[in-house]
């Protein structure tokens, strides 16, 4: 690390969290809870908590995962709309940050450069830019929250001729507060769920809106409202309620991706079918909604009340699949001659993943090659001591394993504080480890960078789970202690390893 700050006294905490979104937050919530007496704070490099929730300001965003598992555990989704546009979600989160006094504990507008460990003190010197000058932080734990794409940029790939294109050019990521557009021809590139979110929201009020996309995705319809949720709170009261509809949706969640998994061919059919249920009669699903991958290679797009489904059948939206030759002065030519007449262009064409919030990391002088680094249990990082990280389901909602992760960190504490340690690192087995990608799934945000990602192992706590029930028993109910854990103390000799 090249960061220098000026000579002062630095500031000591016990825990620093990276990131004031929905892992952010769930961590302070669950540390503070476990372990009133640490100090802990989070710096959040914009000026919002919220995270994603704040930052996309898209037409029509909402969840793709019911708010009963991706809420948190502990606080119950009150909505009757199980799947929430964002006001509601930030409202929700907001309102956590009020309730547990977390917001007392956030400091906005500052973004972390770098950390550096010294095994000597059993500390992390964070260095953080605030203001365009550079400060130090000292902390016992380093908790990155900041989930895995740049809040910064979004990805566009170069499309020929752009710059011929009249109209405006839009990154969902980036969304324009004054952009109109009432009576124009609307065309969005993406097959994804920003797409399909998009699409029906903008047919609202836009002349026509088309979703040109290279290969269709998996779209599934499914109710804005879980009637069961709903009676369930009126019935039991909002708390049991909650807990029994979540309990409900883990296994709803977790059979529908096993099925996908377990019968790839009778899961297309069956999501074929449902799609031509909702669309015109003729209408040419084959090819625009079905994909040449199983269901669950990627991640399966759902619509609420198939409101995708209704602007087609309306006439207010269509889709094309097609490859784009040029952008032209008046719209997009494509690979077979057509010419898609656009006033504006979104290009929802994804995110650039970078997890830890691009930070760097150095361990008693020697810099961290996170490519060279194997995650334990989807918390820690072989080889880098005391740094713990929030990374959520890709085949579920996203809080149902940051929730388990916080549980875990917080018992891991308990554990150090009763046998007198203050630092612990993975060691993964040795260099003839057999490894595979940190995930395990086709999308091609994912695929872009998957060299420079920490990997996972074949077997035992160094497999990045996607399972919930399996994470259940390990991360909640699990022993702590374990033979590929190095616990140790700055101020006393320990053994090596705790077995």
């Amino acid at each position: 690390m090249e960061h220098t700050a000026p000579a002062s006294r630095i500031e000591e905490l016990d825990v620093l969290i990276v990131g004031a979104g929905i892992s952010g937050i769930g961590a302070a919530y669950y540390l503070q809870r476990e372990h009133p007496g640490r100090s802990y704070t989070i710096l959040e490099a914009r000026d919002a908590t919220g995270g994603t929730w704040d930052l996309f300001r898209y037409p029509g965003i909402r969840s793709d995962s019911d708010l009963h598992t991706f809420g948190y555990e502990f606080k119950p989704w009150r909505d009757e709309h199980a799947i929430a546009t964002a006001d509601k979600i930030l409202a929700y989160l907001r309102e956590t940050v009020s309730e547990n006094n977390i917001d007392r504990n956030i400091r906005f507008g500052h973004k972390v450069l770098g950390a550096a460990w010294d095994s000597d003190t059993a500390r992390w010197t964070v260095d953080v830019e605030h203001d365009g000058e550079l400060t130090q932080i000292s902390a016992n734990w380093l908790f990155c929250a900041g989930g895995y794409y740049r809040y910064d940029q979004g990805f566009t790939p170069q499309f020929c001729g752009r710059e011929r294109f009249g109209g405006q050019i839009v990154h969902p990521q980036h969304w324009p507060e004054d952009l109109d557009y009432t009576g124009k021809r609307v065309v969005v590139i993406g097959s994804g769920a920003t797409a399909v979110t998009l699409v029906p929201s903008m047919a609202d009020s836009a002349a026509h809106v088309t979703m040109l996309q290279r290969s269709p995705t998996y779209v599934l319809p499914v109710p804005a409202k879980d009637g069961f949720a709903n009676l369930a709170g009126r019935v039991l009261g909002a708390e049991r309620g909650y807990a029994l509809a979540r309990r409900k949706n883990i296994i709803r969640q977790r059979a529908l991706y096993t099925l996908c998994q377990r019968y790839p061919s009778a899961a297309r059919r069956v999501i074929r079918w449902t799609n031509a249920s909702r669309l015109p009669k003729g209408y040419p699903v084959a090819e625009h909604f079905s994909p040449s991958y199983n269901p669950w290679d990627q991640r399966l797009c759902t619509v609420p009340d198939a409101d995708l489904f209704t602007a087609i059948g309306d006439g207010r939206a269509s889709v094309v699949t097609d490859h784009i030759d040029t952008f032209t002065e008046t719209g997009i030519l494509l690979k077979s001659g057509q010419h898609l007449d656009a006033d504006i262009i979104v290009t929802a064409t994804g995110l650039n993943v970078q997890l830890f919030g691009g930070l760097s990391l150095t361990v008693d002088g020697e810099p961290v090659d996170f490519s060279r680094t194997v995650a334990y249990k989807g918390i820690m990082l072989s080889g880098v001591p005391n740094f713990a990280f929030a990374f959520g389901y890709t085949n579920s909602s996203w809080t149902l394993k940051v929730g388990l992760l916080c549980e875990h960190f917080c018992r891991l504490l308990s554990h150090m504080d009763a046998a007198g340690f203050d630092s612990v690192c993975p060691v993964a087995p040795g260099a003839e480890m057999d490894t595979l990608p940190l995930l395990d799934f086709a999308a091609g945000y994912v695929q872009r960078v998957a060299d420079t990602l920490p990997r996972q192992g074949v077997d035992g706590p160094w497999v990045m789970s996607m399972n919930y029930y399996v994470d259940r028993d390990v991360l909640r109910h699990g022993a702590v202690a374990d033979p590929n854990l190095r616990f140790s103390s700055a101020h006393r000799e320990v053994p090596v390893l705790a077995r």
